[in-house]
């Protein structure tokens, strides 16, 4: 089982893209694709830069000379700390676009965290929304 929040968007006309659900933990996929993990989130500006900053980290270690085991180990460890914090980006891009944390869902999907949060706390959404 999964750990899910849950944000809901407080004053949206469409049901299906005013609630979020956000993955508690590690971010396999940002850790492994950030770019793309940023892209399929549709946040533009930090996918630029989530492609662009391990560039200019490779770059720049290999300005100053940084041989390549030193290299893998800052681009592995860049990596693991997108890993750390993309689910935490993200809930601060949907608090900053007017979404609100209205609980935690627990599941084996997204979809189904959402379904037992809905099927369990039908009054904490409306509680939250007001």
């Amino acid at each position: 089982m999964r750990i899910y929040s849950v944000y809901v968007r407080r004053h949206g006309l469409d049901p299906e893209r005013d609630i979020a659900m956000v993955k508690e933990g590690f971010s396999w996929p940002a850790f492994a694709f950030a770019a793309l993990w940023a892209l399929w989130h549709r946040h533009w500006l930090w996918a630029a830069g989530l492609f662009l900053i391990p560039l200019g980290l490779v770059a720049s270690a290999g300005a100053i000379g940084l041989n390549p085991a030193g290299q893998a180990t800052l681009t592995i460890g860049w990596s693991a700390a997108i890993g750390l914090f993309a689910n935490d980006l993200r809930r601060w891009i949907l608090e900053r676009d007017g979404f609100v944390e209205a609980g935690v869902a627990a599941g084996k999907n997204d979809d189904g965290a959402l379904l037992n949060f809905l099927r369990d706390d039908r009054g904490r959404i409306e509680g939250s929304l007001q």
